[in-house]
């Protein structure tokens, strides 16, 4: 452990916080923290007037990023009177939480990027849930259980609960078959420090005191490690960040928001069908109705700025471009990191100069030239005569250059061979390709094959149904809000044309992307005993952080089992290392050798398919990010934040911290505007032994 951990632990403990420690039962029973009395939500930021709720004249308002931040965002504004335009790159709207159709076992499911539950303290995404009337699209878990690998640690079972901090604590050590087995000895001072961070939750002064030092960092001596192995490790993935590149001050907000600050329990909701159809179409739905225009499929193109404000933005939407435009090439002493898939396009030629046989996919490498970026990358031929996207077609992931020869998308699955055409789903289109018209040292300038002649929408494009592409004209607005993921924004910026405040880039730019995110989900043709939780947090395994049976949560899948007799089973890794796992075929391996450990009955069962979703596009949280992370409201007047990415002023995580801070962007607009704001909810923001 280094100096910096040592400091932290070894820092005493006040008299005063050691007379709160031992009458901490007292103190919470006078403070109303009872098991028989609920606390409430605490109101954020709450609007001491009486302000007027819906603008008396028009306000432009254009939002880029259809996740759940950029429809929070336009949900709200819209209600409110602003003409909104809601741009997303994709086809479908949701980001984390789209879903798309595939074909499985002879039959159409929909897909979606993995199990997401609703806690009961996502105050703000039920309260739009309450508003749109769609509480009947979920459905309760009950309870869910956390299973250590091996015989170990007996199974840990977490349900509802109206017991706030102390009492919490007591109920999950009575309730808990491995309390003696946490590792915790009160006699050690370091532990009643482990103790004092975790359940003294202050935003600013844990941040300050633990955000230099990583989860892994912390944990390394002294530390409770049956707590480590049995909550600190599944909660610390269940953030979608790895423990050696996760701030510990980001872990105490996790854990705060989600148990010591929480008295809802930790039981949640799940989803009767897919998030597209339970959530998102609801949502986007009450965006048109209120008068929004929302525009799928839409690749900003350009952002101009003027007098340090942002003056206008522009986008295409189509398959290809018919308009030459310039691609800059990828240098060659760096890695290309694309933006939707997030893995690496490695443009140096191989170095080894031996006899040996050089493998397919070296040549390969060596072959083709990457230029573009972030999420616009073209791979260029030998001859630099012609290129291809690699975005892809199913959900604008970006494809990478597998060791078979072939480019795959590692969100998804599809498959498409060296020119671009599609040879394995969900994707049903063509990579598009495009003509090199000239080369002007690194640069090329490219047009769609075929369009190079041909002006814009004419009579002969149409005729061909060759590839066209629709270019806005400049939209101007009164405000832009950008809520896309961390490499969309980081995208976004180096768009910018014209001076922006050089904060807000850097700030930008430091933005980090958390490990790869997995999920595989299996189709069998039989059922299983299953004792444990519908989903059930795993721990101990090298790949798997949680199994989720959807042949008993979503009633497709239901319907699905019972006709059929089978089973649908998924395996989620939150955040694997790249290195162990450099490949699908290694991912896909691993996941299935771990089902059958887990599910030892699957392994007589028939696989009747599998699919898999691999992205690297998630926030990440490492230690002494907090300080430069941007906030909703920038120094450019009219460009506002939302994402899980931005400083958030209340603890809050995953789906909540994104739609949270997409109608914190809503209220920073209403607040200019001299309306009311919304009302936020959050858990107690600060914990019981204050830091």
């Amino acid at each position: 452990m280094n100096s910096l951990s040592n400091d932290v632990l070894a820092q005493p403990i006040s008299r005063r916080t050691l007379f709160k420690l031992f009458g901490i039962g007292a103190i919470g029973g006078v403070v109303g923290y009872s098991r028989f009395s609920k606390p409430q939500p605490t109101v954020h930021q709450p609007d001491k007037l009486d302000l007027p709720r819906s603008l008396h004249q028009s306000k432009t308002v254009v939002v880029v990023g259809g996740g759940l931040a950029g429809l929070a965002c336009a949900y709200e504004l819209s209600q409110r009177g602003f003409a909104v335009t809601l741009l997303e790159r994709s086809p479908q709207l949701g980001g984390k939480i789209a879903s798309w159709q595939i074909e499985a076992a002879g039959e159409t499911f929909m897909m979606e990027h993995g199990f997401h539950g609703f806690f009961p303290q996502y105050y703000n995404l039920k309260s739009i849930v309450a508003e749109l009337e769609i509480g009947d699209n979920f459905r309760s878990l009950n309870s869910y259980a956390v299973l250590y690998r091996g015989e170990k640690y007996k199974p840990e079972v977490f349900r509802p609960s109206h017991s706030a901090f102390p009492w919490n604590i007591v109920d999950l050590a009575i309730a808990s078959p491995n309390r003696l087995k946490w590792g915790i000895n009160l006699t050690k001072w370091e532990h009643w420090q482990v103790f004092r961070a975790i359940t003294g939750f202050q935003t600013q002064k844990t941040f300050q005191r633990l955000d230099n030092l990583s989860v892994a960092e912390w944990v390394q001596h002294n530390f409770p490690h049956g707590l480590y192995d049995l909550y600190f490790l599944p909660f610390a993935k269940s953030s979608l960040n790895a423990p050696d590149l996760m701030s510990v001050g980001e872990l105490m907000q996790f854990f705060h928001f989600y148990f010591f600050g929480n008295p809802e329990g930790l039981a949640f909701n799940g989803t009767r069908h897919d998030m597209g159809t339970s959530l998102v179409q609801p949502i986007a739905s009450a965006i048109a109705q209120n008068g929004g225009k929302i525009i799928t499929g839409a690749n900003v193109t350009a952002i101009q700025a003027q007098n340090g404000k942002i003056a206008s933005l522009s986008y295409s939407q189509g398959e290809g471009e018919d308009t030459p435009f310039w691609v800059t090439a990828v240098r060659s002493q760096e890695s290309q990191v694309a933006s939707r898939g997030g893995f690496t396009h490695n443009t140096d030629p191989p170095t080894d100069t031996s006899d040996k046989p050089v493998p397919a996919a070296d040549r390969n490498k060596k072959e083709i030239s990457y230029y573009g970026a972030a999420d616009r990358m073209y791979a260029v031929s030998p001859e630099n005569k012609e290129a291809i996207s690699l975005t892809c077609t199913h959900q604008g992931c970006t494809v990478q250059l597998a060791e078979d020869g072939k480019f795959h998308c590692p969100c998804h699955g599809a498959v498409y061979d060296r020119q671009g055409k599609v040879l394995k789903g969900p994707a049903q289109k063509d990579l598009p390709r495009y003509q090199v018209v000239q080369q002007q040292e690194d640069r090329l300038q490219i047009v769609g094959v075929g369009l190079e002649n041909r002006p814009y929408g004419s009579r002969e494009s149409r005729n061909n149904q060759l590839p066209i592409t629709h270019y806005s004209s400049p939209i101007q607005a009164d405000y832009y809000v950008f809520a896309t993921d961390v490499p969309g924004i980081q995208q976004l910026f180096t768009l910018v044309a014209g001076e922006v405040n050089q904060q807000v880039r850097s700030q930008v730019e430091k933005l980090s992307i958390a490990d790869p995110f997995a999920v595989c989900r299996f189709w069998f043709d039989r059922s299983f005993d299953w004792e444990h939780s519908n989903f059930t947090s795993l721990s101990g395994y090298q790949l798997t952080d949680s199994i989720t049976l959807y042949h008993r949560i979503q009633e497709p899948y239901i319907d699905w089992a019972n006709k059929t007799g089978g089973s649908v089973v998924e395996l989620h890794a939150y955040c694997y290392k790249e290195k162990e796992f450099p490949n699908q075929q290694a991912l896909l391996t691993t996941f299935e050798q771990e089902l059958y450990e887990i599910v030892p009955q699957l392994q007589q069962a028939k696989m009747l398919h599998r699919e898999l979703v691999n992205q690297k596009n998630f926030s990440g949280y490492p230690p002494n990010s907090y300080v430069d992370r941007p906030e909703t409201s920038t120094e450019i007047p009219n460009l506002i934040f939302a994402g899980d990415w931005v400083k958030m002023p209340f603890p809050c995580g995953l789906m909540e911290r994104a739609v949270s801070s997409g109608l914190l962007a809503a209220n920073e607009i209403l607040h200019r505007e001299g309306l009311q704001r919304r009302s936020l909810f959050s858990v107690n923001p600060e914990g019981m032994l204050k830091i």
